[in-house]
């Protein structure tokens, strides 16, 4: 996958798109980023790309010129075109699968107000949010979601499954996770996870999952309920006792 980001700040992108699990990816030639600056495409005399907004307002508002010229240097024409916008569809697993299956991504990061609408019109745009909050430009939400659909890539995690096994991809939020020592300042492990039976363990670790999706994010544990699910007999006796807990 070819991903291009056009941003005004592009020394954003640097470490981010070169470390961790991006870095092995480009390494291992699954992806391969391409950072432009949109200001190299301005035709103004004073190197600017924005404007005051028609009709009055806050802010500055990007401008076409440098925009369309910058889209038609990346070659974007009958590409996935995405803008990072807080009116956009929002950012989910169901979204990030299906950006993966593309061959290459064109990514517009505005500034400040956003951008001239016609950009958005004209190149056929999808807007995406990462969330209902305003950050000062599409730079964070860009790198939000390049993380997020890049670590989908086939080939890209140690294995085929663990990207679909994490936290909110498998339903429930992630269970409770130990390391060294066993006991720190009076604080403990779990007694289960140092017995060797794989089955209590996996059991501990299932009824954790329950417990803590229904507390902190019972939107979550409310889907999970409703989807067809196949559960073993212990499992299941574990989703009726978390089900009954202060009802």
């Amino acid at each position: 996958m070819k991903i291009t980001i056009l941003t005004q700040f592009p020394e954003m992108f640097s470490a981010v798109l070169g470390e961790s699990i991006l870095g092995r990816a480009k390494e291992k030639g699954l992806v391969s980023f391409d950072v432009l600056n949109i200001r190299d495409y301005t035709k103004d005399k004073h190197n600017r790309t924005d404007d005051t907004p028609f009709g009055g307002g806050n802010g500055m508002i990007m401008t076409p010129q440098p925009a369309f010229d910058a889209l038609k240097a990346v070659g974007a024409e009958g590409k996935r075109v995405l803008y990072m916008s807080p009116r956009g569809r929002m950012l989910d697993k169901a979204l990030a699968e299906e950006l993966s299956k593309e061959e290459g991504l064109v990514i517009m990061c505005g500034h400040y107000e956003g951008i001239d609408q016609r950009i958005i019109d004209a190149w056929n745009m999808q807007e995406v949010s990462i969330g209902d909050y305003i950050l000062t430009g599409g730079e964070l939400p860009c790198m939000v979601l390049v993380d997020t659909v890049v670590r989908l890539i086939p080939g890209c995690l140690s294995s085929k499954e663990s990207s679909l096994e994490e936290s909110v991809y498998s339903g429930l939020l992630e269970y409770d996770q130990y390391t060294k020592p066993r006991e720190y300042e009076g604080l403990v492990v779990p007694d289960v996870l140092f017995n060797g039976d794989h089955e209590k363990i996996h059991l501990w670790q299932f009824e954790n999952q329950l417990r803590l999706t229904k507390e902190k994010r019972p939107d979550l544990f409310k889907a999970y309920l409703e989807t067809e699910k196949d559960l073993s007999k212990q499992e299941k006796k574990i989703l009726q006792k978390v089900l009954e807990e202060n009802n």
